[in-house]
């Protein structure tokens, strides 16, 4: 009964602490394939063809998840850092210590530097493109320009409907599987917008978007304390600033692909 009972208190270890350092997958699946999805109702037919032909058909959903598929495989370790920006509170990109390794808006900048590149192979162009399109949604995950002493929220432990969680996980997966919509209802649910609206959005540059969503990362800090029990409230008041983003990153993610294959 001894061994037992140590058994069972090695695995409940193993699963706290999983739970405690576990990386969250950056807007989860689904927040990802919206993403993805969204962009493609804004794509020129030019840039439809060009993609399809890099792509072998495959759709911006499919491949959307494909920079967290690579995580598993050590020969892409070095994208790792590519993910997200770590920025203090009240300091631009531009004026932010910068991660030797790089980071989520230099990841962005080789991307389509590759794509535009009429040297590279359409192997390395195909690779690059679905990598791109994972990056600029993490791009406009709240946590993924988050604080470096915290990993972008990822020690923040709170309570998710009474279920160990951490702040970056809220954002990235916890609420959205909450909301319990497929991607495809996602993305025909998103908000109706006018063409200017639609302008506006895609205005700027990569590290402009970078330093708009490092101020939504702020006021998503100021929204939880350690500890907290997170649930219904929560989803309430947060969850239409996740559909959002949702949707200026799939209108954004348009804008970048039709430039690179205009």
């Amino acid at each position: 009964m001894k061994s037992v009972k140590l058994i069972f208190i090695g695995i409940a270890f193993l699963i706290t602490f999983s739970t405690i350092n576990a990386s969250s997958p950056d807007w989860g699946a689904t927040g990802h394939r919206t993403i993805g999805k969204i962009a493609e109702d804004y794509l020129k037919n030019k840039t439809k063809r060009k993609i399809a032909a890099l792509l072998d058909g495959q759709s911006l959903a499919l491949v959307s998840t494909f920079g967290d598929d690579i995580k598993s495989d050590k020969r892409y370790n070095k994208f790792y850092t590519w993910h997200y920006v770590n920025m203090p509170f009240g300091v631009n990109y531009n004026d932010s210590e910068k991660n030797p390794n790089g980071d989520l808006v230099t990841g962005i900048e080789k991307c389509k530097s590759v794509i535009k590149d009429e040297n590279a192979t359409k192997e390395d162009k195909a690779f690059y493109l679905k990598l791109l399109v994972h990056l600029i949604g993490d791009l406009h995950q709240p946590m993924h320009i988050g604080r470096k002493e915290d990993k972008g929220g990822n020690t923040i432990q709170v309570q998710w409907f009474n279920k160990g969680t951490n702040l970056h996980r809220v954002w990235d997966s916890d609420m959205i599987n909450h909301f319990n919509m497929t991607y495809t209802e996602l993305a025909e649910n998103a908000d109706k917008i006018s063409k200017e609206q639609i302008k506006f959005i895609q205005k700027g540059t990569t590290v402009d978007w970078a330093n708009e969503t490092h101020k939504l990362a702020i006021k998503t800090y100021a929204t939880v304390e350690i500890g907290d029990k997170l649930g219904y409230k929560y989803v309430y008041e947060n969850f239409g600033l996740v559909r959002s983003q949702l949707q200026v990153a799939g209108i954004r993610l348009a804008k970048v692909l039709n430039d690179l294959f205009a």
